[in-house]
């Protein structure tokens, strides 16, 4: 049976470190109140002056392919997930594709499914690896949240959690085993818990005035915290367990899993429920807050370079989010 394997991983965040006491000084908020509720000390937030969501992809990606002993030319797809695209169209697949110098030459996908969209993304290039359609797949997720953000007292319950990065992974084919099942899943009947209204093309252009355009509350993050939370710790533990079964293992098999950093109550929540070490578990939300699309790439990248990642490791990834959408997957190293 064919197989694709992570032969490389990479990642990338901005230099700006925005720490909880710098938006105490900006808002009605203080260090104690971000800790409390979702573990964050610290975020990164893009320099307009050097980050753009396709550069920060490149960055990631040229780790990866350093570590993977690759060069950008090996690269036969890109696979984009992403949430802030830095145009509304096109989307950054290709301005990534330009980055990397592969102008013409190669295909670029994108995937729009927010916190769940890196795994989404890794099945679709797991699927094409299997085929054969393709050798060497690109996926990544990177995310620019920071200028979308309310950064009042109005818009703190959202504006503390969210940060900016990237992640990149590179799959190749394999005869041994690498990623052994993905699981997907969404219902879109709470997508208005988890959302940013506008832009958006269903509403008339009086709705879209110059004056209401240029005022950025319209554009804010909605979330119900009490419903995504609810529904989060259920999906989680769910798609977990499905990967399980599906592969005939356990939760004892377990050596690394690498939840999206949504926030650090989840994470712990799902590690006390599995019953599973503060080893068997990668957190990283306290230094870059929630990255979504990038946040499992970023841990992955991380905890490789740790050494908490060794050959033959079974690594679990979930994800929970907007949508709703949730997924998991489940990787032999």
């Amino acid at each position: 049976m064919r197989y694709s394997k992570i032969v490389g991983l990479g990642h990338h965040v901005p230099e700006t470190v925005i720490t909880n006491e710098y938006l105490s000084t900006i808002m009605d908020t203080n260090n104690e109140w971000i800790v409390e509720r979702t573990g964050i000390h610290e975020r990164r937030w893009m320099n307009p002056e050097k980050d753009t969501v396709a550069n920060m992809a490149a960055k990631a990606t040229r780790m990866a392919l350093e570590r993977a002993k690759l060069k950008e030319t090996d690269i036969d797809f890109i696979v984009f997930a992403t949430i802030t695209p830095d145009y509304f169209f096109p989307g950054s697949g290709v301005l990534l594709q330009r980055e990397l110098g592969l102008d013409g030459k190669i295909a670029a996908l994108d995937i729009r499914n927010a916190c769940s969209g890196f795994i989404y993304a890794l099945s679709v290039a797991d699927q094409f690896i299997k085929t054969g359609m393709y050798k060497t797949i690109l996926v990544v997720g990177a995310e620019i949240q920071s200028t979308a953000l309310d950064i009042t007292t109005r818009g703190r319950n959202t504006a503390v959690i969210f940060g900016d990065g990237a992640g990149a992974v590179i799959l190749q084919g394999s005869d041994k085993q690498g990623i052994l099942s993905t699981h997907l899943h969404s219902d879109g009947n709470f997508a208005e818990e988890l959302y940013v209204k506008d832009p958006g093309s269903s509403r008339p252009h009086t709705e879209r005035q110059p004056e209401q355009i240029t005022d950025t509350s319209t554009f804010k993050v909605v979330m119900n915290g009490n419903q995504v939370f609810k529904h989060a710790v259920v999906r989680f533990m769910e798609v977990i367990q499905e990967a399980l079964d599906a592969n005939k293992l356990t939760k004892d098999d377990i050596n690394l899993l690498v939840p999206h950093q949504a926030n650090l109550r989840i994470s712990q929540y799902i590690q006390e429920k599995l019953a599973l070490t503060n080893d068997q578990v990668y957190n990283n939300i306290m230094r870059y807050g929630n990255t979504t699309a990038a946040s499992i790439p970023i841990a992955l990248s991380e905890a490789w370079a740790e050494g908490k990642i060794k050959e033959n490791d079974l690594i679990c990834l979930a994800a929970f989010g907007s949508g709703f959408t949730w997924a998991s997957a489940l990787i032999r190293w």
